[in-house]
């Protein structure tokens, strides 16, 4: 009886503690002024503690206890700036951290050599519920160790930097994300198999990873970090937001931190967009359609003119110009040249030329090629994707230079003849349609 007892004690406090994790009890946010907010272990150390603790812990001033948020606005249109202020402790740093309700899909593939073991653990980590947006504004004079993290390049680290700027105190809401693992193996990778899915990870090291999926995301330290807050001795500080265009559209959340243990309830604003400007949710980002449209007409025209689509040409520029996921430009990429490729089917078959035989070979290969491409794209970084393309297309555009030449033609008669040909045939198309 009384393990019964026990053990339903147990559960109704982990239960209570789960819901108050997941915000169960949180009051709504408000649009102006969050009041302040307290650890649960700060709550309940202060319920044990004797009546002398109590009167002590109530007689500190209140700024020393609590941390206030305000801010300027509460809707934005495609980015701009909000100011945030308020008070906080005095002598403590204040970190704002920012956040986005959208959520996208962040993943990484570790095929680095581990080194205590030697060995390349080939784990793929991927999550569905990466904020579109995060970003944790430091006080200005983080500065100096933002700028020395800045520094290293590609190969900055999330966990140092936020430990050198202080601002893992703030770092909570990418740290509880559901992440799946996958054991793969080196065959499994090369053909894009994920491989078995790994049971889950603890706290800790859900948060270690989810650093690393917040790099994956978002690439550059100057849009996870940013030294922005002003923070004064008497514990008032102050900063400007700056929400660049293009982000995700819909609610976000701000929160000021001054330590683990004292912080704001989460206070938010819109983001909102309006046609040309369009929201790729599995992207994460907006952008103006009438570009690409006026960028891929000029391509495609140029593309179908030498028989391939324009996918070699749209695909890097998309990736280039506009900051879009190489894995979402490849597979959007492979709709939209179907369209080219369906008129252009269609128009060379009018003319005879197109030899089934070998394009049902080479089409066969295609479709084994179309399995194992999408999800070999989700194992690869941006950096390597550009790398391998760009080699791909530099190759091909040496061969193809090369076989343009007068010495290379002349040597070549069988491409005179075919030459000859086809000027033949589209004379002879012009004249039918013309009569």
């Amino acid at each position: 009886m009384k393990r019964t007892w026990l053990s339903l004690i147990i559960a109704l406090t982990a239960t209570i503690f789960m819901m108050y994790q997941n915000g169960a009890f949180a009051q709504k946010p408000t649009e102006t002024k969050a009041e302040p907010v307290k650890s649960e272990a700060k709550q309940d150390a202060k319920k044990d503690a004797k009546p002398e603790e109590k009167k002590a812990e109530e007689a500190k001033p209140a700024e020393a206890q609590s941390i206030t948020i305000e801010i300027d606005k509460t809707s934005l249109n495609n980015g701009g700036s909000i100011n945030v202020k308020g008070m906080a402790p005095a002598g403590k740093p204040v970190y704002l951290e920012v956040w986005a309700e959208p959520k996208v899909r962040a993943s990484r593939f570790d095929a680095e050599i581990d080194k205590e073991t030697g060995k390349r653990p080939y784990i793929f980590y991927i999550t569905e519920e990466m904020p579109a947006y995060y970003k944790i504004f430091t006080p200005k004079d983080k500065k100096e160790a933002y700028e020395q993290n800045k520094k290293e390049g590609a190969k900055w680290s999330v966990s140092k930097a936020l430990k050198d700027t202080g601002a893992d105190v703030a770092y909570s809401v990418p740290a509880k994300i559901k992440i799946d693992r996958y054991q793969a193996t080196l065959m499994g990778s090369v053909i894009g198999s994920r491989g078995e899915l790994l049971t889950q990870m603890d706290e800790k090291e859900n948060r270690r990873r989810s650093m690393q999926l917040t790099k994956a995301r978002f690439r550059n330290i100057d849009k996870v970090l940013s030294p922005d807050v002003e923070v004064n001795p008497d514990g008032s500080y102050k900063a400007t937001i700056k929400i660049r265009e293009g982000l995700a559209p819909g609610k976000y959340f701000i929160v000021a931190v001054s330590d683990k243990n004292v912080k704001t309830k989460p206070i938010t604003f819109e983001n909102n967009i309006s046609f040309p400007t369009m929201y790729l949710s599995n992207a994460g980002t907006s952008l103006n359609v009438m570009w690409p449209f006026l960028l891929v007409l000029g391509i495609a025209t140029f593309g179908v003119l030498m028989g391939a689509g324009g996918g070699f040409i749209i695909n890097p520029l998309l990736v280039s110009i506009w900051p879009l996921p190489h894995t979402v430009v490849a597979g959007t990429v492979m709709p939209t040249v179907l369209f080219s490729q369906g008129s252009g089917i269609l128009n060379y078959s009018r003319i005879k030329f197109i030899n089934w035989k070998l394009g049902c070979t080479i089409g066969a290969a295609m479709l084994l090629g179309g399995f194992i491409g999408p999800k070999l794209t989700e194992m690869i970084t941006l950096e390597q994707f550009k790398f391998v393309f760009g080699w791909i297309l530099i190759i091909l555009a040496a061969l193809m230079f090369w076989q343009t030449t007068p010495g290379y033609i002349e040597k070549n008669k069988r491409e005179q003849a075919i030459l000859k040909e086809f000027q033949k045939r589209a004379k002879e198309s012009v004249a039918k349609k013309e009569n």
